[in-house]
């Protein structure tokens, strides 16, 4: 899989860096109750910020990470820790076995009761994750007509694997044109996504998206990205990597697959645990495992920038100074601070 260039992780455009003179039109482009978005690559400081900013509005937290929302996965998806979760509820987190299929859809159907029920409560819900279709269709609503097939999905993964995603990407230009000018050649999920759709439906994606056209908008969204210059983010996915290797991440891997959750669970396939699986079927050493593991994440990461530079709703902000953005979110948005929902 071929990486972006390096230069994207150090790219944030002007029009969306940084907090505006005032922060009276943040998150404004919509109407209906607030809602808090907190996203950002893979390592960059996400649940610390959102248990920071939690603690100021007097709020709790709804998880949009798509590997947190598995029970016995812990170690390998960075789950808040007990001691986050003790001071600031979570919720979504640890809601499936491995073995259990959640898509965007099932999210979408759990997401929406818990938020309005903090709504009720007269909080202003905080959304954190780094799946980005999570927090697209939360917020848009789903192309809930756009059938998908796992046989058809499961031969794109061999074609990309023989032919190479620049391959398929091309394809998706000939079937789907206006898609493909718009995702970018190393977007993998969302070239194999609109394949996957079109193989199965014969026709392309951008015409269920057209007949959806994602308008299922209930919230006024303040939408927040972090993000780090490229340094720093490596070094803090190799320190995490690092981490969760002493804390016993290859046990945990080991435990799973005790239980019978096999390679072939979309769970398993995740950054981290299709690695140590190999390792622990004798299929690469475990110094091999563990770089992998490093480069896969890095280059998550560079996709996870890619999606979210695709929406100019979301605001970009260092995730070195978190404590000082808290603090003028507190100060300069009253939507949000004061707990009433307006």
């Amino acid at each position: 899989m071929s990486d972006l260039p390096e230069k994207t992780l150090n790219r944030s455009p002007a029009p969306r860096d940084g907090l505006p003179e005032a922060l009276g039109d943040f998150g404004r482009t919509r109407v209906g109750l607030p809602v808090v978005l907190v996203a950002g690559p893979t390592g960059v400081g996400k649940t610390a910020f959102a248990v920071e900013l939690a603690r100021a509005l007097g709020s709790e937290i709804v998880n949009a990470d798509s590997m947190q929302v598995y029970r016995y996965m812990d170690i390998g998806t960075a789950k808040p820790t007990p001691w986050e979760r003790s001071i600031v509820p979570h919720h979504l987190i640890d809601i499936v076995d491995p073995d259990e299929p959640f898509d965007a859809g099932d999210y979408l159907a759990r997401a929406r009761p818990v938020i309005a029920t903090l709504h009720e409560a007269g909080k202003v819900p905080i959304v954190v994750g780094g799946t980005g279709l999570y927090l697209k269709v939360l917020t848009r609503g789903i192309c809930a007509g756009a059938p998908g097939d796992p046989d058809v999905r499961r031969r794109l993964i061999e074609e990309e694997r023989t032919l190479g995603l620049p391959a398929l990407h091309e394809r998706l230009r000939d079937v789907d044109p206006p898609l493909g000018a718009r995702i970018h050649p190393n977007d993998r999920q969302r070239i194999l996504r609109a394949l996957e759709v079109f193989h199965h439906s014969g026709k392309p994606l951008s015409h269920w998206q057209r007949q959806h056209r994602f308008e299922d908008a209930p919230y006024r969204a303040f939408k927040i990205f972090l993000h780090r210059q490229r340094e720093a983010l490596y070094a803090r996915i190799n320190d995490r990597v690092d981490a969760m290797m002493a804390q016993g991440f290859l046990d945990e891997v080991r435990k799973l697959l005790a239980m019978g959750c096999g390679p072939g669970l979309k769970s398993m396939q995740s950054l981290g645990y299709r690695q140590l699986a190999r390792h622990l079927r004798g299929e690469m050493s475990l110094e091999e495992a563990v770089n992998e593991i490093r480069r896969d994440t890095r280059r998550y990461a560079k996709r996870q920038l890619t999606w979210f530079r695709s929406d100019p709703e979301y605001r970009w902000f260092d995730a070195a100074d978190t404590h000082g953005l808290v603090a003028r979110i507190v100060r300069e948005t009253p939507d949000l601070h004061d707990n009433r929902l307006r």
